[in-house]
């Protein structure tokens, strides 16, 4: 499954790893500089920092998209990353696979049932024990399941 990016991905990418470099921030320092020793050549003080302020502002605004672009696709492969990781550990809870779809409530609610995990874990004095939500469960399970057995009927 060969992809070959379009004109803008690869427009995107370019000047994403350009406007990174040193030479855009030497670039961009050079340009102030220049900025400041033509003062001279302009008939007002405001048209001369009108010039200033309209040229960071339209850079400024271009560099959050590219910038916002460049991070979606990074954030999208890092989680596609930690998906198979989570997929392919086992005792990992599946669940948490694409948590990035539920909503503030629902990860919150799963932030919390981690805590009470991490403290169950402190209490028994074993904090880098593995405990997941599902182990949880089926511990709850059986411990039902064989209170149920020796209860009488």
């Amino acid at each position: 499954m060969e992809h070959r990016p379009g004109p803008f991905e690869r427009f995107a990418h370019w000047a994403t790893y350009w406007t990174g470099s040193s030479w855009a921030f030497t670039l961009a320092l050079l340009a102030i500089i220049i900025w400041l020793f033509t003062w001279p050549l302009f008939n007002s003080f405001d048209t001369w920092q009108l010039i200033i302020n309209t040229a960071t502002t339209i850079v400024t605004f271009l560099m959050v998209f590219l910038i916002q672009r460049s991070q979606n696709k990074e954030l999208m492969a890092l989680q596609i990353k930690l998906n198979e990781l989570l997929a392919a550990v086992k005792g990992a809870s599946n669940r948490l696979i694409d948590i990035e779809d539920l909503s503030e409530e629902e990860v919150e609610a799963l932030h919390e049932r981690y805590k009470t995990l991490l403290e169950r874990a402190k209490r028994e004095k074993q904090p880098t024990r593995a405990h997941s939500i599902e182990e949880r469960r089926e511990a709850h399970k059986r411990s039902s399941a064989e209170s149920k057995q020796g209860s009488p009927k």
